[in-house]
């Protein structure tokens, strides 16, 4: 496949509307949309459909994917600002507030990252850089490695790139096959190693790899995790869509606890 930009958009925004259960011109739309949430075999495999309320814009209007329950809250809400504050404080305690009488809160914020094709390209750093697969990965399901890779979810982890420093794994790039079409990408470097320009080559490089196999990558970072937000521009990614998800209280909480 020869992908474009526009192309690599338009297949982003087709996942999300899978994801949704909307149409992908419903990203395109001047007017906010509200769809009812539902399981489909196709969407993201981390996703735990169908979603009480989540929140998604491609820079154009606001798509609600909700529990039905929860129409007029959303609506209310979505209509009331403007849709990039509907992502933010103050206004986004409003919905919070909202949802938590019905014991639901807010609970993820992510900013998604998509290649710029114009921008993309190899990226060196000081260590030699290796090719890997899932067999590679086997003895890497520790913390400090919990960004590339998901210990729950083993089987997704496919295809990685690795910078040695010797027989020492300085920095890893991996990516998880979470749709039909569209691959993720995390990466960590140890401490030691870090500001040394690996974690960009190596994001850069797997996305070309990716590429090659006829995937889009993405990538994903809280709008707060300035050094991820940091690699994905330097890597050659730009800003596409963020997404806002409210979970149960009791799913909060305990990742709470987790931290």
């Amino acid at each position: 496949m020869n992908f474009t930009n526009n192309a690599i958009l338009q297949i982003a925004m087709q996942q999300s509307a899978i994801d949704a259960n909307c149409d992908a011109g419903d990203f395109l739309r001047s007017e906010n949309r509200i769809v009812q949430s539902a399981v489909n075999p196709r969407a993201r495999k981390y996703l735990s459909l169908p979603l009480d309320c989540n929140l998604i814009s491609y820079g154009n209007n606001i798509v609600a994917s909700i529990n039905e329950k929860y129409r007029i809250i959303v609506s209310d809400y979505i209509h009331r600002f403007p849709a990039e504050h509907c992502f933010e404080t103050p206004n986004m305690h409003v919905l919070n507030d909202a949802l938590q009488k019905e014991g639901l809160r807010i609970c993820f914020m992510a900013e998604y990252f998509l290649p710029d094709l114009h921008e993309l390209k190899i990226l060196n750093c000081p260590y030699t850089i290796r090719l890997m697969h899932q067999e590679d990965f086997q003895a890497l399901y520790t913390p400090e490695w919990s960004n590339a890779l998901c210990e729950k979810r083993r089987e997704l982890d496919i295809l990685g790139v690795g910078a040695y420093d010797g027989k020492t794994l300085a920095g890893l790039a991996a990516c998880s096959a979470d749709c039909e079409t569209m691959w993720q990408i995390g990466v960590d470097v140890l401490p030691a190693y870090r500001r040394l320009g690996i974690a960009s080559a190596l994001t850069s490089r797997l996305a070309f790899e990716i590429l090659g196999r006829e995937k889009v990558p993405f990538y994903c970072a809280a709008w707060s995790n300035i050094k991820s937000v940091r690699n994905a521009i330097k890597s050659g990614f730009r800003p596409a869509w963020v997404e806002m998800t409210a979970k149960e209280v009791s799913f909060v909480d305990e990742m709470n606890r987790e931290k």
